[in-house]
């Protein structure tokens, strides 16, 4: 696939790496030259220096026979206008934009193609906000992943000595819950990927991924852990978009407080969150932090943009007594340099987007795609289409699927139900299947098991 990447920041210097190792033609279109010179050396990829939404810039980026076009600048301004000039000018297929302003994302029709030609919108305050809010809503587990709508859960958690399932094999998990379905797609066992069998034996430490229907999410980590409290108290660092629009989600359910530097921006946001405590001052005060009860904390989330300032006041929150830690982090590179110890997670925005934009580029009927483990793994939502003739994958069971090595499927959504995936499940047109993968090599392998063959047209 021939794609144009407009930005070559952390979210599409990120794009360019995972789609480059896969095979597709990549140009990438920046003003910094620097940056354009550090990302071609390290990657097999074209490098146009010039503004992202000039046509001659385009032109030479290969615009004319583009199959899609990325803006993933710093400017919402910038990446609309590339693609209102990729599409008027170049007739580009599929246009994506990340567009931040939540002005521009609430206005009804400015998107569609009479207006600014966008066909994918991606929101990175809003993906990093519902991310943030499904790991309040299942405290201790490291990372939660919805699929078809919310109805099955891919969920990490690290197994804990005095887990009922620790040191026990994974067949004994059935024994354990025997109402309950619920499959391991896969363990990291020091930042080592282990693909389960019926007689592999959890360790304390493990990172165990499984899924399950959403109803049933508890129940199984509480196999592994001994289950945290539902949060109570939150406190956020940073009254900026993403810490806005977090307040206003989970208000309503819990004790929230936002510490926000900026006068002014304290005042916007304590008229317009109903139940919200706003303080204006540093989160990093230690006064401030202690006048306000930090001890009393369930959950600590530091959502500034400054990576430095979020260590620094988490671990002092964690010191003051804060039972839990969240963090978000800029630079991918600190990601796993502090997770695990006193900050209890640290989360990549730039991760998070990738997911979204990667289920817009990849092949086949690809729903979404969700890096794992800061991009170590993916679990990719595939429909399966066709019938039998035309399909790999239709009315065969899982045993009988040629999947590609280090890959697992988890689980089937059939309309409402959710099937835990065994060997002799077998798969039916419509059905969504989740596919885990800890070699991303294979991703093309399993882009081609859902095509449909020519028979299906």
């Amino acid at each position: 696939m021939k794609i144009i990447i407009l930005g070559a920041g952390q979210v599409g210097g990120t794009l360019a790496e995972h789609l480059a190792s896969e095979a597709n033609d990549i140009t990438v279109v920046d003003t910094d030259g620097e940056r354009l010179r550090d990302l071609g050396d390290r990657l097999d990829i074209r490098t146009v220096q010039g503004r992202a939404s000039f046509p001659t810039v385009l032109r030479q980026a290969g615009a004319d026979d583009a199959d899609m076009l990325v803006a993933v600048t710093n400017s919402d301004e910038t990446n609309m206008v590339a693609c209102q000039v990729a599409h008027t000018l170049f007739h580009t297929p599929t246009k994506i934009a990340r567009v931040r302003e939540a002005a521009y994302l609430t206005r009804a029709g400015l998107f569609d193609n009479d207006a600014i030609p966008v066909d994918v919108l991606i929101s990175p305050e809003q993906v990093v906000t519902h991310y943030i809010k499904r790991l309040i809503e299942h405290p201790g587990a490291l990372q939660v992943i919805d699929f078809a709508e919310g109805k099955a859960q891919l969920v990490a958690v690290k197994a804990y000595y005095g887990g009922p399932l620790v040191g026990q094999q994974l067949r004994q998990l059935r024994e354990h819950m025997p109402n309950v379905e619920t499959r391991v797609a896969a363990i990291f066992r020091r930042d080592r990927p282990i693909l389960p069998q019926g007689d592999t034996v959890i360790e304390a430490d493990d990172e165990v991924f499984f899924i399950a229907a959403k109803a049933n999410i508890r129940a199984v980590m509480s196999e592994m852990r001994r289950l945290d409290e539902s949060y109570k108290r939150i406190v956020i660092a940073g009254g900026g978009q993403i810490g806005e629009r977090l307040a206003e989600a989970i208000e309503s359910r819990y004790q929230v407080k936002i510490i926000e530097m900026n006068p002014a921006r304290c005042r916007y946001l304590s008229d317009t969150l109903d139940s919200t405590v706003v303080l204006q001052g540093s989160a990093s005060d230690r006064d401030l932090l202690l006048e306000e009860n930090i001890a009393d904390a369930d959950l600590f989330l530091a959502l500034t943009n400054d990576d430095e300032a979020n260590i620094m006041s988490s671990l002092l929150a964690k010191r003051l007594g804060a039972k839990k830690v969240m963090t978000i982090i800029n630079n991918p590179a600190y990601v796993d340099l502090i997770q695990g110890g006193d900050i209890d997670i640290a989360i990549s925005p730039q991760l998070a987007t990738i997911g979204t934009l990667l289920a817009h580029v990849r092949r086949g009927d690809i729903v979404s795609v969700h890096s794992l483990r800061r991009g170590a793994a993916e679990a990719i939502e595939a429909i399966a289409h066709g019938d039998s003739k035309s399909s790999k994958v239709i009315g065969k069971a899982i045993r009988d699927i040629g999947l590609p090595p280090g890959t697992t499927i988890g689980a089937i959504i059939r309309d409402e139900e959710v099937i835990i995936a065994h060997d002799d499940t077998v798969i039916a047109t419509g059905d969504h299947v989740i596919l885990f993968l800890v070699d991303k090599k294979h991703i093309r392998d399993v882009e081609k098991l859902f095509h449909v063959g020519l028979s299906f047209f």
